[in-house]
């Protein structure tokens, strides 16, 4: 899955950018949270901010090496060639949390754990996008008006 999100993620960067192609991903992904509703799933109020807040640290390097670029008028994500190494390495860290986690609570408490990690760290980051992403339309509408 991993492998399939960094071709799909580096493929971005040939379609212009859209406010639906950021917001998306994320909405599609809280649909996950509908595992809670079985008990095996659910974690404390604690676990839920440690996970979500972890995540948004992990974002960190996401919103980092996530640029616009602006090309005959229209925005693309400016695709970064450290882009699938930094994938692969939340990948890895987030396995061996995974594994050294396992050991002290059950599966599907670290299943529960883990979805709330990476949708902390994919809405943090698809909203770092829009931000930039609305910022850089912005600019753009001034300068059509400008001229």
């Amino acid at each position: 899955m991993a492998v399939i999100m960094i071709f799909v993620r580096l493929k971005m960067g040939k379609k212009p950018a859209s406010v639906k192609k950021i917001i998306l991903p994320p909405l599609f992904m809280s649909t996950g949270a509908l595992m809670y509703i079985f008990p095996i799933f659910q974690i404390s109020w604690f676990q839920v901010i440690e996970s979500f807040a972890l995540g948004m640290v992990f974002s960190i390097i996401l919103i980092k090496y996530s640029k616009f670029k602006i090309h005959d008028g229209e925005i693309y994500l400016n695709p970064s060639k450290a882009f699938p190494f930094i994938l692969f390495g939340l990948l890895v860290v987030r396995l061996a949390l995974k594994v050294l986690i396992s050991g002290y609570i059950s599966l599907g408490e670290t299943g529960g754990i883990f979805f709330m990690l990476a949708f902390g760290m994919i809405l943090t980051w698809r909203i770092a996008m829009l931000y930039q992403y609305l910022q850089l339309r912005k600019s753009i509408a001034e300068q059509k008006h400008l001229a």
